[in-house]
């Protein structure tokens, strides 16, 4: 038998090391296309799964072989939240029966454990300061090419493949229109822009560190990408999670920068701003005082956000157009509502399989223009309306049903655009507090390390910080624990900075300082 030579060894020593760089390299990059479809949803089997399982193998059997260790304090978290999901999917399945198919109620309750067991890979791979580094370069490399094909997608015209309905989620290649929104290798935009602002104050703390160009290009590249996916959540916990940061750091002069730089990339920006604007707009709506309908005029297009049906009355009690005389409209808000009043005429009779003569629908358009009443108003865009009126109430009613184990995994549709009260909805307080759980010990774990280490390292640790309140701002509006890409990176950063704060390792800057 041959002996074992260096290079052999070399391997076995880091073989999980590199499969995890890898990982962290190409996941990002590859596109979303399927290998298998699940049926009776727009979920599947793709390359990230595969090379996954891959990964986990490896580890097991050099966890077997001793040749890594597994992060035992933070297991228990682990699997107590492992272990309500499932309770959650079981209790769903055979006694609540609010999960319709059980082997997607099981596959969403895999995918959780899925995501999570990169974190112990990431873990068992630190064993110095330059396992640290490595695995952080490979996330900036796969960083920085994410980040160049969103340019090419947004000037050039690179495809995108993404999963926002059914049919895109079939791997069909789609080329953007100007006004459409950059997701660059990703799902969707919402998903990239999540992807983003994990990454960021990462990128700006080792700029900080050590000032190197690189690093600012980066952050520049990764806040144009942010700014051409217009999603105005992930703008937010950007901002409230990479300035405070620099100003914590009292880096006066990078925040200066970075301000700028910001605030010249809004501006140039239509669509970010455009839909900042009309996130709340003073509208007047016409309600139908016998039905309760609300009628709001006005032109759907491709290029404006338009705003949905949930609105704050603002009309005083004075107000004329509150009266309950004949509304006064203009001829623009006529025609839009005389359209809308007829689609609605047709529509119902369609549903009860009748045709209307022209001169019935003029009659019921009359009757019911003679019912409207005239509101002014604040109106949320269509885009909050639908989380405020649809799925927000979903998953606080699905909560309400079972507040321990809540409907179980995959009970609430594939979104609700709230991890928080998706948690609550589909795992019920155990699951929750457990995953609240496990996101408070590892950034008091790293905050605990960050208070004790040298300033240049301090940097890199409270980057971390605040790159995990920036995804959990993020979190209040869209699913982002759930999106795999950003999910497994998450994971990951998260792996090694656990590790290097329960080591006995003080100094990150040994490898960056020139």
């Amino acid at each position: 038998m041959a002996k074992p030579t260096k290079w052999s060894n070399w391997l076995d020593e880091n073989l999980v090391k590199i499969l995890l760089i890898a990982f962290s390299v190409l996941i990002p990059l590859y596109p979303k296309l399927p290998l298998k479809m699940i049926n009776y949803t727009y979920i599947a089997i793709r390359m990230d799964d595969v090379f996954f399982v891959i990964i986990f193998l490896v580890f097991l059997i050099q966890l077997f072989r001793k040749k890594v260790n597994l992060a035992t304090r933070y297991l228990p978290l682990f699997v107590v939240f492992w272990t309500g999901v499932f309770a959650s999917a079981l209790y769903g399945i055979y006694v609540q029966h609010t999960i319709v198919i059980k082997n997607l109620g099981f596959l969403h309750a895999l995918r959780r454990v899925e995501y999570m067991s990169l974190f112990f890979i990431a873990f068992s791979v630190i064993k110095s300061k330059k396992d640290f580094r490595d695995v952080i370069v490979g996330l900036l490399v796969g960083l920085l090419f994410v980040n160049i094909y969103g340019l090419g997608q947004k000037f050039i015209g690179w495809p995108a493949v993404q999963t926002m309905n059914p049919e895109y989620a079939k791997g069909y290649l789609l080329y953007l229109t100007p006004e459409a929104r950059v997701s660059s290798t990703f799902a969707g935009h919402y998903d990239l822009a999540a992807y983003l602002i994990f990454l960021i104050p990462l990128v700006l703390a080792y700029f900080i560190l050590n000032g190197h160009v690189f690093y600012f290009i980066l952050f520049i590249l990764s806040l144009m990408i942010l700014v051409f996916t217009a999603s105005r959540a992930s703008y937010v916990a950007y901002i409230v999670s990479a300035f405070p940061f620099l100003l914590l750091n009292k880096k006066i002069r990078t925040f200066l920068a970075v301000f700028a730089m910001t605030v010249i990339l809004t501006f140039f920006s239509q669509n970010l701003t455009s839909r900042i604007k009309r996130t709340f707009q003073v509208k007047r709506v016409f309600v139908n005082e016998k039905t309760g309908q609300v009628i709001m005029p006005q032109t759907i297009t491709t290029k404006e956000l338009p705003a949905g049906n949930f609105y704050v009355n603002v009309d005083k009690k004075d107000n004329p157009d509150s009266s309950g005389s004949q509304p006064t409209m203009t001829k623009d808000e006529q025609l839009i509502v005389k359209k809308q009043i007829l689609e609605d005429i047709r529509s119902q009779a369609k549903k009860e399989g009748k045709v209307l003569t022209k001169k019935e629908e003029e009659v019921l358009l009359s009757s019911i223009s003679a019912s409207l009443k005239p509101i002014n108003t604040i109106a949320s865009d269509i885009s909050f309306a639908t989380r405020l009126q649809v799925e927000w109430p979903r998953a606080i009613a699905a909560f309400q049903k079972n507040i321990i184990l809540g409907t179980g995994p995959s009970s609430i549709t594939e979104a609700t655009d709230n991890d928080y009260l998706r948690w609550l909805g589909e795992f019920g307080l155990w699951g929750t507090l457990a995953f609240f759980g496990i996101i408070f010990k590892m950034t008091k774990s790293v905050y605990d390390k960050y208070r004790k280490t040298n300033k240049t390292t301090g940097y890199i640790l409270l980057g971390y910080v605040f790159s995990v309140f920036g995804l959990m701002v993020n979190a209040s509006y869209i699913d982002v624990f759930e999106a795999s890409k950003v999910a497994y990176i998450f994971w990951i950063v998260s792996g090694i900075f656990a590790a290097f704060s329960q080591s006995t390792m003080k100094d990150l800057s040994a490898y960056e300082k020139k």
